[in-house]
């Protein structure tokens, strides 16, 4: 009997997984997803799921505590309806940031939403570039952690920017910016910063040169951008010459908009992984597609196939 792969969006972000599918050369599957009065979430496959291997795409961003139950109903209808295997393809993994207890009777959201995934039924998870790498740790599943280094780095590096050096946010994020800077041949250099509350953050150092010299700050995410942006202006007291700011996951909460654009800051560039809202963007901001990653990432899986392969820099999606 021949293997048979189909591929379902959630509600949350249905142009990437369109751009997946269209990707891959098949159609997205058939489903109903709609509400009852009462705010309920339905879900019915409207393909034959049995003995196929299902992969299903949500990002769980906007709602996203509905866009997470959403997704866990669809797993639950794939299973109940023998499906051979359940991929979920999250772009972005919510409550990532609640990796850990930083204080006494705080919970750990993260390992909350891997059991809840695990309890609905999911197989396999494909995601990328989580807050903390280590949250692979809380599935008892295959974790594909997919990473945006590589196509940010091959954007920045189109730019021919000059006297370049890659600023670490903070030291939690140096390694992760180690990387990119080796990938750009361009020195290091690594902020220091406290937060007083949450989405508040006050840089107190900057360990490395960047006097004169054009700064490409990474991270994971911008949200609220407060403390990206605070970071670019530190660098420019001390003497840089433009800033540039790339981040996986392009949240932009209010007033994230209004900072960015009001800020010296030279471009903002971010993927796809979640949907950019009209009234979010502006002129300073770039938003790349990852599209090309996870169709491949797809394939791969769905073949048997090596998914680390992707992260080579001579490989071609």
């Amino acid at each position: 009997m021949s293997r048979n792969m189909m591929v379902f969006s959630g509600t949350s972000h249905p142009e990437l997984s369109q751009e997946i599918a269209d990707i891959l050369g098949i159609e997205l599957g058939k489903v109903k997803i709609e509400k009852f009065a009462n705010q309920e979430i339905y879900v019915r496959f409207l393909d034959s799921v049995r003995g196929v291997e299902t992969f299903l795409v949500q990002s769980l961003c906007g709602d996203v505590n509905e866009a997470l139950m959403e997704l866990l109903i669809m797993i639950d209808a794939a299973k109940r309806a023998s499906a051979a295997s359940i991929c979920v393809v999250i772009p972005h993994f919510a409550y990532a940031r609640q990796d850990k207890k930083s204080a006494a009777r705080e919970p750990i959201s993260a390992k909350l939403v891997a059991d809840l995934l695990t309890v609905a039924g999911a197989n396999r998870i494909i995601t990328m570039d989580l807050h903390q790498g280590q949250i692979q740790g809380f599935f008892d599943m295959p974790v594909n952690h997919l990473t945006a280094l590589g196509i940010l780095a091959d954007y920045f590096d189109s730019l021919n920017l000059e006297n370049a050096v890659v600023v670490s946010p903070d030291v939690g994020r140096a390694k992760v910016c180690k990387k990119l800077s080796d990938m750009l041949d361009v020195p290091l250099a690594i902020m220091h910063k406290e937060r007083p509350e949450h989405n508040e953050a006050e840089i107190t150092s900057i360990i490395g040169d960047v006097e004169g010299k054009t700064c490409i700050v990474t991270d994971d995410m911008i949200d609220t951008a407060g403390t990206i942006t605070a970071g670019a202006q530190a660098l420019l007291d001390k003497g840089a010459k433009a800033i540039y700011l790339g981040a996986t996951h392009g949240i932009l909460s209010p007033p994230a908009r209004e900072r960015i654009r009001d800020s010296a800051v030279v471009e903002c560039v971010v993927t796809n992984t979640v949907a950019i809202l009209e009234d979010r963007t502006c002129d300073k901001l770039t938003v790349l597609s990852v599209a090309p990653m996870f169709a491949a990432a797809i394939r791969n899986v769905f073949n048997n196939g090596s998914v680390s392969d992707l992260f080579d820099p001579d490989f071609e999606f």
